[in-house]
């Protein structure tokens, strides 16, 4: 009996790092020869089939990683044409072969600060760097050195990939002296994260002629943001400590930069100031820009101006902060008693925009089917993506609950009717019915996992959203769950733009909560009760779930259109 020798592909060492190697190139050559794809990467890469790898997803493999050799080298037109359509493999092949040689024997690049990311980084971990705002090398050279752990505050990032991208520093040291030098000449003038400030003495409150004695005073603080930080330190709820923290840090800057003074030394008049200011952050260039991570020199205190709703709730928050502080005897007065925002108390009507139609819904799933076939998804991120819409659509879980809940969370009544425990806002506890819809979704999700589906195999710890690494217990962030759904809601309006104007565009503008939105809207139109919505949704208040009830209004009009026709 022959045995054969199963020998280790070699990388040429000629080649760029990246390069596929000599079975890789093999596979593909086959490949443009006429063979199947099952059949080359049979022949040539047998070992990598199995657990769930298809050889319509090595072959694509193979295929982007020539690609990202091509960007990296420059040479957008062999990216370009390694991109072609796998109906046109005959008409490239010749042309692909030439390309793979060029890029083969060509002159290493050398990448440049202003290079994006993903010309040099695993498509995975370049989707993680840019969800943070990362986009560049210029933005992420200032994350990476001297900083230990610094990939655990860029969700999805993972150790592997800041390892690689750190080896990728180490192997161009003259990155990043260029990028610093770069954003420090960026930063000149701009406002910074309060962590990033270095304030005289005379700013940072720790004295001034609204400091209270200190002796009286039974706090340890001795300046303003050392109080800040004991007042957020009394919320346990990450969530509610980002909020006041963000409404704190901006009054904070406001009146440094604007006003020149300490958050503690601030009158009336600079709160009825401050009250027009939220509304219109000006100069604008100074105080407002897309969102962007914290290290980020194009990051600014606001997007834009806050509604009138938007703006009493700052003020709220901030009347709260200047309340303890008098409580704890550390300031005398609260500069913004009594000062409100018109219509800033009123409840604002749910926007229908925000919610899809029966028929636009059917139309953004229908997209989803073909997101690995079409769109140039990897099979487990489009088997995701489609698990969140389904699951989404059919309980209407918020963001957070979705990606907090595990399967021991899931519960089976004797009646055959599954429910989910969750935690909610402010740690409320509750329960949300999983309908047929949300349960064959997880069922079929787990399978796709290589997880067991009946419950009694199930490990409780493992998360319902999974990530896309070999560690399948591994969950995702809040932040991660709506890069994926914006990913997908922008690529969707992308593709129907001829067709739908009108809904390409609420895509583009779509969030992970308008999910919940159509939840209720869908419920509601179907002939679920108002009641069962509402404790579905847990709103403390019915009258918060019939803002969903649209129908109510089409009926109104209807039939007073009947009563009071078009002529007598």
């Amino acid at each position: 009996m022959k045995t054969r020798l199963t020998i280790p592909a070699l990388q040429d060492a000629a080649a760029p790092a990246g390069f596929p190697d000599a079975d890789e190139i093999a596979t593909l050559r086959a490949w443009y020869a006429g063979m199947s794809t099952r059949d080359a990467v049979n022949r040539y890469l047998p070992g990598r089939l199995g657990q769930g790898r298809s050889a319509r997803g090595v072959l694509g493999q193979i295929r982007r990683a020539l690609v990202l050799v091509a960007r990296r080298a420059k040479r957008e037109d062999l990216a370009t044409l390694m991109e072609h359509p796998v109906a046109e493999r005959a008409r490239h092949a010749k042309a692909v072969a030439q390309a793979i040689e060029v890029l083969r024997y060509g002159k290493p690049p050398e990448p440049e600060i202003s290079d994006p990311v993903e010309r040099w980084f695993p498509e995975r971990a370049a989707r993680a760097l840019q969800a943070q705002g990362i986009a560049t090398l210029a933005d992420l050279t200032v994350r990476t050195p001297r900083r230990r752990l610094w990939w655990k505050a860029i969700p999805d990032l993972g150790a592997t990939s800041a390892k690689q991208i750190e080896a990728f520093f180490a192997a161009h040291p003259a990155l990043t002296e260029r990028a610093r030098a770069l954003i420090a000449t960026t930063r000149t003038g701009s406002v910074v994260p309060w962590e990033s400030l270095r304030l005289p003495h005379e700013v940072d409150g720790s004295s001034g002629s609204f400091r209270a004695p200190r002796e009286t005073c039974v706090l340890a603080a001795d300046n303003d943001y050392e109080a800040v930080q004991a007042w957020l330190s009394l919320h346990e709820s990450a969530a509610t400590q980002r909020t006041y923290r963000k409404e704190a840090e901006r009054l904070i800057l406001w009146a440094i930069v604007e006003r020149g003074r300490a958050l503690s030394l601030l009158t009336t008049e600079d709160a009825v100031a401050y009250r027009a200011f939220l509304r219109r952050p000006a100069p604008a260039d100074r105080w407002t820009g897309p969102l962007r991570p914290r290290s980020s020199p194009e990051w600014r205190p606001f997007v834009g101006g806050l509604s009138a709703r938007s703006a009493a709730h700052a003020l709220s928050i901030l009347g709260a902060l200047f309340r303890w502080l008098i409580e704890q005897r550390y300031a005398l007065a609260n500069p913004f008693a009594g000062v409100k925002v018109r219509d800033g108390g009123k409840t604002a009507d749910l926007d229908a925009s925000r919610a899809f139609t029966d028929g636009e819904w059917t139309l953004v799933r229908t997209i989803a089917d073909g997101l690995e076939w079409s769109y140039g998804w990897s099979e487990p991120a489009a088997r995701r993506l489609r698990f969140l819409l389904d699951v989404g659509f059919a309980t209407g879980l918020r963001a957070s609950e979705l990606v907090g809940a595990k399967l021991k969370d899931v519960e089976a009544n004797p009646r055959g009717e599954y429910w989910l425990h969750v935690k909610g806002k402010g740690r409320k506890s509750g329960k949300v019915a999983l309908p047929p819809l949300a349960w064959n979704a997880l069922s079929q999700y787990l399978l796709a996992r290589g997880l067991p589906i009946t419950p009694a195999r199930w490990q409780p710890d493992t998360p319902l959203v999974g990530n896309l690494d070999e560690d399948a217990a591994g969950a995702i962030s809040s932040v991660r769950l709506w890069a994926v759904l914006r990913r997908f809601f922008l690529q969707a309006a992308e593709l129907i733009e001829a067709d739908h104007p009108p809904l390409a565009d609420k895509l583009r503008r779509a969030s992970t909560h308008w999910m919940r939105h159509t939840h209720a809207t869908y419920a509601l139109a179907h002939g679920a009760e108002l009641t069962t919505v509402r404790d579905n949704l847990r709103h403390a208040s019915i009258s918060t779930t019939s803002i969903y009830l649209h129908s109510d209004d089409t009926k109104r009009a209807r039939q007073m259109a009947g009563a009071f026709g078009s002529g007598r």
